[in-house]
């Protein structure tokens, strides 16, 4: 039976890992973690976001616009992280309200679409 998620991925344009990790790492505050070896020639990068792990990877010819696929980050703060990332130029999209949540939407410098949420 499924325990839960190990991991998600989502990818960046081939080259872009620098600046990636500037926006994940920096900017979000994440931890990068150790790819294995084996896996290291791909490019890009992995980091811990509490339990589980978000893989950053490669991939050209995608546009990260026109989907809405997305994570969405459990946050403690929706007011700090919302300010924290208009400081760092990042656009606050309104999202669908849900009952019971706050929340709102983003774009990271790629075009992945992003989610934060937080129980009421």
């Amino acid at each position: 039976m499924i325990k839960g998620f190990h991991h998600a991925q989502i990818t960046i344009p081939k080259g872009k890992e620098d600046e990636a990790r500037e926006f994940y790492c920096t900017v979000l505050g994440l931890e990068e973690v150790p790819k294995p070896e084996s896996l290291r020639g791909r490019g890009g990068f992995w980091v811990q976001v509490g339990h589980q792990q978000l893989h950053v990877g490669t991939e050209d010819g995608v546009d990260r616009l026109q989907t809405k696929a997305h994570l969405a980050y459990e946050v403690e703060n929706i007011k700090e992280i919302a300010e924290l990332l208009e400081r760092h130029g990042v656009t606050i999209l309104e999202s669908v309200p849900i009952e019971g949540y706050e929340r709102f939407e983003f774009r990271d410098p790629f075009g992945n679409r992003v989610e934060c949420i937080k129980a009421i």
